[in-house]
């Protein structure tokens, strides 16, 4: 599920833009001779300046539209996207900084320069053209001021007659698009913080039901004006009011009040007082526009939201009851045991059973049978952790370290005959009375054999593990290799990197950080658990 946020904002703008269209055409074919002279003809008259409906009324008009509906769609399409999804970085608590060669950095660097300053560029010209849009259509509807002799659109001190204020439209386009922009910003927080948040989906699903309410909302009253249908200022005044303090009633029952209930008699003081104190809220701005009997008025729109709008809302809510729940409740166990079963999967690669089992023939034909014995008494033991201890929610720390030290083990049993292969280890758990979810460090150390070990060139890896009363440390390091531009893992992150930061995200909100670095030559992550 996505926020569907932007694509709301956008179907909104072309419903407004042809709202508009169509109910300018339609009124413009409407007018009457009296209603021309009345608002738009006399003033011309009056001053012996030539009148046109089309010059001087009609063609302003249609150009304003046009350029602030070419202007938004610009922005979204093309500015905007640009702006808003940079380089990829993971988000949350989690704080990860990506160091790069100095070619790299000074890569990175030439394109963030053109790229912004090609945003820049389009920025300046589009608050040129609406500026110059803004000033045309200003001469053209005002066209009677400024049509005497020695006329300059410029400013001239010695001339003490209406002057056309260049700066006004350039003015009036910056301040539109300041304004757009603090809107998007805010707009960009919502989504970021929904995208980020523990029930993603849930709140996905009410930011969806909002923005698709304000859609309908917007257009309803867009609609009747524009064709002229309503004119009385207290129906606006009053859909303005009524329908969103309905509407906050229904979102606040559906998706907070009600789920909340569980069990509990709907009756019980957990539900009852809730709901009279968001009603008594909700209600105070239907009376606004009364001002004769409000304590009356208030009781009748106090009722309204009570036994009319909370009945409506519950008899939704158990209508979509499985729905709602799920996504409120269950969604973070959806998460995990995804997040867990993919782990799972990922941790049991063939390939790397493979090469042990193939590493354990060849010391068993080179070897004494202890050597061969030993390897495969950690493999059992490892399969034995992976098939048991990973199915619990956490695990005694002595055991994650176990884990590590065998796969540590089996690796140098691979890596023995070469010299040039370096593996240390300074992994102590004698301070380590914590619990931790299992199968949470291997990743890192995985991807450091996988990435870090090459046969033809000096390799290392170091792993640093220390624990004290609050913390976790965990450092790996290891020797970075130029991949072939044909091998399937040149542009792989590694096994279970993605999965494992998720796993955090979910298990320690708040209590992790972690910073992955590399120079080129050594890659190394360092995280640390507040478990």
């Amino acid at each position: 599920m996505k926020v569907k946020w932007r694509q709301h904002e956008m179907i909104l703008a072309a419903a407004i833009f042809i709202m508009i269209c169509g109910g300018y055409v339609w009124n413009m074919m409407h007018l009457s001779p009296e209603t021309v002279n009345t608002h738009y003809a006399n003033v011309f008259k009056e001053r012996h300046v030539p009148f046109s409906l089309y010059r001087n009324v009609i063609f302003p008009d249609a150009i304003i539209i046009v350029a602030i509906y070419t202007a938004y769609f610009i922005l979204n399409l093309f500015t905007i996207p640009r702006l808003l999804f940079p380089p990829k970085f993971e988000a949350g608590t989690s704080k990860i900084s990506v160091s790069f060669s100095k070619i790299k950095v000074k890569g990175l660097a030439k394109n963030l320069i053109k790229n912004y300053l090609w945003l820049f560029i389009q920025l300046v010209l589009i608050i040129f053209v609406l500026g110059v849009v803004f000033d045309v259509a200003t001469y053209l509807r005002q066209e009677w001021q400024f049509h005497y002799p020695g006329f300059s659109i410029f400013f001239n001190p010695d001339n003490q007659n209406s002057q056309l204020s260049l700066a006004a439209g350039f003015f009036a386009a910056i301040m539109l698009i300041v304004v757009y922009s603090l809107y998007v910003l805010l707009r960009e927080c919502i989504i970021y913080f929904i995208q980020v948040s523990k029930q993603h989906a849930y709140n996905t699903l009410i930011c969806n039901k909002v923005t698709g309410f304000t859609l309908q909302f917007v257009c309803i009253p867009v609609f009747l004006t524009s064709f002229n249908i309503i004119h009385e200022a207290n129906f606006y005044l009053g859909y303005l009011l009524v329908i969103p303090a309905i509407f906050a009633m229904f979102i606040s029952n559906v998706y907070w009040l009600f789920p909340k209930k569980g069990d509990a008699n709907f009756f019980s003081r957990k539900i009852i007082i809730p709901l009279l104190s968001t009603s008594f809220v909700y209600a105070i701005p239907l009376v606004v526009f009364v001002h004769e009997e409000m304590l009356i008025a208030f009781i009748y729109s106090w009722a309204l939201q009570l036994f009319v709008v909370t009945p409506l809302t519950w008899w939704y809510y158990k209508t979509y009851e499985d729905k709602i729940l799920q996504l409120r409740i269950v969604e973070k166990q959806l998460v995990k045991s995804k997040a867990d079963i993919q782990f799972l999967r990922s941790q049991i690669n063939p390939h790397f059973l493979f090469n042990v089992l193939n590493t354990l023939y060849g010391a068993a034909l080179q070897e004494n049978a202890s050597v061969t014995a030993e390897g495969i008494q950690k493999l059992g033991d490892m399969m034995r952790f992976m098939l048991h201890e990973n199915n619990m929610d956490f695990i005694d720390m002595h055991k994650e370290v176990n884990y590590l030290c065998d796969y540590i083990a089996l690796q140098r049993l691979r890596t023995q005959s070469s010299a040039d292969i370096i593996i240390e280890d300074n992994i102590s758990d004698a301070d380590c009375n914590h619990k931790i979810a299992p199968m949470l460090l291997i990743p890192f150390v995985e991807n450091a054999f996988k990435h870090g070990i090459s046969l033809k060139e000096k390799s290392w890896i170091k792993i640093k593990l220390e624990c004290t009363a609050t913390d976790i440390a965990f450092e790996v390091r290891n020797s970075m290799h130029e991949k072939n531009n044909n091998d399937p893992e040149k542009e792989r992150s590694g096994i279970g990197f993605k999965n494992v930061l998720e796993r955090l995200k979910l298990i320690y909100p708040g209590r992790f950080q972690i910073s992955v670095n590399g120079d080129g030559k050594e890659f190394y992550v360092q995280l640390s658990i507040q478990p």
